[in-house]
């Protein structure tokens, strides 16, 4: 059919207002990325501005000057891909087994999950807990296992599984498939949207954490990423005072804003490419449910 010219005013219209849009939501990001490379003095000398007239390096130098940063590099990449596999495998499992009515005593299993929600046993008790009973001091796995599992995303995982339709389940049942065949051969295919979002979460705090790294964690061979930028920022924060207090000229100030600023594109940078590969899941996630029959 041939589009009538109302029709293409308003594809035109809507095109115009979504690259609007999204110019307004690279705007930030791109005003961040620019400064980051930008000369200190320029910078408190002009402010932030979208092209700079002195650009430089000296706040990505300053952050991979340490041989630490590719080795904690490793050590969040492998953190972020084991942890998300383990804990949606773990939360995959626990969801499915409290859907439906497959376990007898659901509701009540359930509310133990629930009251962790609520109620948390605080620092000092997971600290004695991790480090003293379960014996994760010094190792990569502290950052994971405690993690394992988040009770938010496992009910949201179970009420996926809860609308997906019952007939596929007794029509599996009855050709002798068991529960493991069923949660890998019918549920997961059918909740690549589900996993695909609680994916990112779990990846998101992943990549992210590094209170594990500064409670449990000496050997410096095994921090993470965003721990070694944290000691970065301090440290260039306590070398630009100490500069400030002596009276150095403007020329030889430490680059302490420029490196706040590239510091946040060395740490979002890599996590912001899952996004184009989890699109595609988030789309099909709000068709599910639409076909009724």
């Amino acid at each position: 059919m041939k589009n009538s010219r109302q029709d293409r005013v308003m594809s035109v219209l809507f095109y115009l207002f979504t690259a609007c849009f999204a110019a307004a939501c690279l705007y930030p990001f791109w005003l961040v990325l620019s400064s980051s490379a930008t000369a200190e003095v320029t910078l408190l000398r002009d402010g932030y501005r979208l092209f700079p007239e002195q650009y430089s390096l000296a706040a990505y130098k300053a952050i991979f000057s340490s041989s630490t940063i590719p080795d904690a590099y490793l050590i969040t990449i492998f953190i972020t891909l084991a942890g998300t596999a383990l804990s949606l495998l773990v939360t995959s499992m626990a969801a499915y087994a409290l859907s439906g009515r497959r376990l007898r005593f659901a509701p009540h299993i359930s509310l133990f999950f629930y009251f962790t929600m609520l109620f948390s046993g605080g620092m000092v008790s997971s600290y004695i807990l991790i480090t003293k009973y379960l014996h994760l001091g010094n190792s990569i796995w502290v950052y994971i296992l405690p993690a394992l599992l988040s009770p938010w995303n496992m009910f949201l995982m179970r009420n996926f599984f809860n609308d997906i339709p019952k007939e596929l389940f007794e029509s599996a049942k009855l050709e002798g498939a068991g529960e493991t065949v069923i949660l890998r051969s019918i549920v997961l295919p059918l909740s690549l949207p589900a996993l695909a979002t609680i994916g990112l979460f779990y990846a998101l705090g992943y990549w992210s954490s590094w209170m594990p790294a500064m409670l449990y964690i000496d050997d410096t061979k095994l921090f993470s990423l965003q721990y070694i930028i944290m000691q970065i920022i301090r440290n260039v924060d306590m070398a630009q005072n100490i500069a400030v207090a002596g009276a150095q000229s403007t020329a030889q100030i430490v680059p302490a804003y420029t490196v706040r600023l590239a510091t946040a594109i060395v740490t979002v940078g890599p996590i912001i490419f899952l996004y184009p590969f989890l699109q595609r899941y988030f789309v099909g996630g709000l068709k599910v449910g639409a076909i009724k029959g």
